[in-house]
């Protein structure tokens, strides 16, 4: 039998393969309002066509200000809910499991589309006040930031429970899994480092402080969550900054513990995004593997994880959950060029028998 289309069982969730798309974000509600549209449902509904077991949608901002641009997803009114209904219903009926992943952008929100530059809006561009745990703004190369708000006990609180009424949006859309979005230098990511977290309050300073929102948060939408569903994580495993006082891979292995016990059932496995400077030495095939399976094989925990970055073809894949490297092989970038990854995967590793595929599609990949 493939490990890769092996199912993964999670609480009482089963997914049927070890294939996840990984979130990407799509900067596509033109509108502004955050309403998924036509594009994010051939986008999702084409990966599940595709066969992956897994698909999870972009960064969905739990508030307005937490989006990375005004044309983000969100998820912080019902009407947002309601749009993604029958996306998840399409994705399911495919036999996939739909995934949320929540988000909050923190200082790197209110910025352009990145084919319009992904420049600092301005609040007469359409911008507005970002926040985020020290008040010190993005270091944009060029252009002035957005006016950045440090939160206070009572904005901290606000995040907490955005991301609460989030997950219960979310569950009633009926998405399946959860992810709690602490990577990229995005807000949470933003208070786990010591390069941007200077506070001196009960958020700020030792390890216990910084990681504090991520397990208030976590424990936060894991309280309204199902309990027959799992909760994930993704988080930068390193700040890719050896040079500074940064976040490191002891940190994540430790922070993997600790989530676990608030209700993670998987560690999603990134890196990076804090800071311009903050750049892997290599970015060739599986670049962040590494990263898995270290935080795999030294929590004390039972919890999953998911490897991302450089995961490219139906080999590689293979290889990361047969060797018991990870237990999902999240793909990104690959999903963007083939939606039928998962597909063509099968057929490649032999493995049609495993995978049941569209019986519209059978005659191509011969299921």
């Amino acid at each position: 039998m493939s490990g890769l289309f092996s199912p993964l069982e999670l609480r009482e969730t089963t997914i049927p393969n070890r294939v996840m798309v990984s979130p990407m974000c799509q900067y596509s509600c033109e509108a502004r309002d955050g309403i998924a549209t036509d594009w994010h449902r051939t986008h999702l509904t084409s990966r599940a066509v595709g066969g992956a077991g897994l698909v999870m949608t972009e960064a969905t901002a739990v508030e307005g200000r937490g989006r990375i641009s005004p044309q983000d997803l969100g998820i912080w009114d019902d009407a947002q809910a309601t749009a993604l209904e029958p996306i998840t219903e399409f994705i399911r009926e495919q036999g996939s499991v739909p995934g949320i992943q929540l988000a909050h952008a923190g200082r790197k929100a209110a910025t352009s589309q990145p084919w319009e530059g992904h420049e600092p809006l301005g609040i007469d561009d359409g911008g507005w006040e970002v926040v985020g745990p020290s008040g010190e703004p993005w270091p944009y190369d060029e252009g002035e930031a957005p006016p950045t708000q440090k939160l206070g006990q009572d904005g901290i609180e606000d995040v907490v429970q955005s991301f609460r009424e989030a997950a219960q949006r979310a569950d009633d859309a009926g998405f399946e899994v959860a992810e709690v979005h602490a990577a990229h230098g995005y807000l949470l990511h933003e208070f786990l480092s010591p390069v941007t977290n200077h506070r001196e309050d009960e958020y700020g300073g030792s390890f216990e402080n910084r990681s504090r929102i991520v397990r208030e948060v976590t424990a936060a939408v894991r309280e309204v969550w199902p309990d027959d569903k799992p909760v994930f994580v993704r988080v930068s495993a390193t700040d890719w900054l050896p040079e500074r006082d940064a976040w490191t891979v002891d940190d994540s292995v430790r922070l993997a513990d600790d989530l676990a016990e608030v209700g993670a059932d998987l560690i999603d496995v990134s890196g990076g995004g804090i800071h311009p400077d903050s750049r892997p030495e290599n970015a060739g095939p599986n670049y962040q593997l590494p990263y898995a399976e270290r935080i795999g094989s030294e929590t004390e925990s039972d919890v999953g994880v998911g490897a991302v970055g450089g995961i490219t073809t139906p080999e590689q894949a293979e290889a990361v959950i047969a060797n018991e490297r990870a237990d999902l092989a999240i793909v990104g970038r690959e999903h963007l060029r083939d939606p039928y990854f998962a597909l063509h995967a099968a057929e490649a590793l032999g493995a049609t028998e495993e995978i049941e595929g569209p019986a519209q599609y059978r005659r191509a990949f011969g299921f």
